[in-house]
C-alpha cells in the first residue's frame, strides 16, 4: 500500500504525509515534527527526549552512592569503637589494681611462681 492511500493514525479523516521511522506508523502534517533532520511523530519524540532526563537522574544517583558508602563506613567504624570503649568501661576497677599490671611483681618473679 502506498503512502497516498494511508490515513493518519490520530486523524482518520486526513491523508498521511509521513511515516515515523521509529514506530513505522503513518501521520498527517500536524502529527509529525522534524527532529535531528528526521520527520518523527510526537509520541516517539517525547520518548526520545525523556530518555536523557532519566539518564541524568541515574548519574546523579551514581555520584551520591560513593559518598553514602563513605558516610556509612565512618559510622560503622565509630560504632565499633564506641562498643569497644563501652566494654572497656565495664571492666571492674580491681582488675586494674591487681599484680598483673605491677611491673615490680614481674621483676621480682612473683607472678612466675606457682602457689
Amino acid at each position: 500500500m502506498t503512502l497516498s492511500a494511508q490515513r493518519c493514525l490520530n486523524h482518520l479523516d486526513r491523508e498521511a504525509v509521513a511515516r515515523c521511522p521509529e514506530c513505522t506508523r503513518f501521520f498527517c502534517r500536524e502529527c509529525v515534527v522534524e527532529h535531528e533532520d528526521r520527520i518523527i511523530c510526537a509520541t516517539c519524540l517525547a520518548r526520545l527526549t525523556a530518555a536523557p532526563a532519566e539518564t541524568k537522574k541515574a548519574w546523579r544517583m551514581v555520584a551520591v552512592l560513593p559518598v553514602a558508602r563513605g558516610v556509612l563506613g565512618v559510622f560503622a567504624a565509630w560504632l565499633v569503637f564506641y562498643v569497644i570503649g563501652r566494654l572497656l568501661l565495664e571492666v571492674p576497677d580491681d582488675f586494674h589494681a591487681s599484680t598483673l599490671w605491677d611491673t615490680a611483681a614481674w621483676l621480682r618473679g612473683d607472678l612466675l611462681r606457682t602457689p
